[in-house]
């Protein structure tokens, strides 16, 4: 079972960091529901300008958070994880316009800080997660130079 982080204040430019993260993830509600979205997947609807402008923000706050937010590096990669894969997944037709409005990587972040600030967690320099990360991006890259030499080993066969 998920335990709930106690609400934690954010004091200074981190107080303007958690509001520009609820006016982009979930400002909004659609009346008789708990559903919430806010304006990053609605400028997602805008061919590439909504993707990089969602990610132009999303970058910016964490700029601010690295600035000024003294936390550690664990929690900057984790955060950093957070907006690729939402701009990632977003970038894909379609399919990232209906993710924009479940994968909210600005509140996320903002729960990263405040678990950090809170309880404690994410501390140390991250060394295992970019690890991690390292390992997956060289398996896909083998996967997809052995799909892409089957694929054109196949094409020439048909000559």
């Amino acid at each position: 079972m998920k335990q709930q982080v106690k609400n934690v204040q954010l004091t200074g430019q981190l107080k303007w960091v958690e509001r520009i993260a609820s006016l982009m993830d979930d400002k909004f509600r659609v009346p008789g529901t708990n559903f919430r979205f806010g304006l990053d997947p609605i400028l997602n609807f805008i061919p590439f300008a909504g993707d990089v402008s969602g990610f132009v923000v999303a970058a910016a706050l964490l700029f601010v958070i690295a600035k000024n937010g003294g936390v550690s590096r664990k929690v900057l990669i984790l955060m950093t994880l957070n907006i690729c894969m939402d701009a990632l997944i977003g970038g894909i037709p379609i399919i990232g316009q209906i993710t924009d409005f479940y994968l909210k990587a600005n509140t996320r972040n903002i729960q990263l800080l405040k678990e950090h600030y809170q309880e404690g967690k994410h501390q140390g320099n991250g060394n295992g997660i970019i690890a991690v990360i390292l390992i997956v991006l060289l398996i896909f890259l083998a996967a997809t130079l052995y799909v892409s030499y089957i694929a054109l080993r196949w094409f020439f066969g048909l000559f």
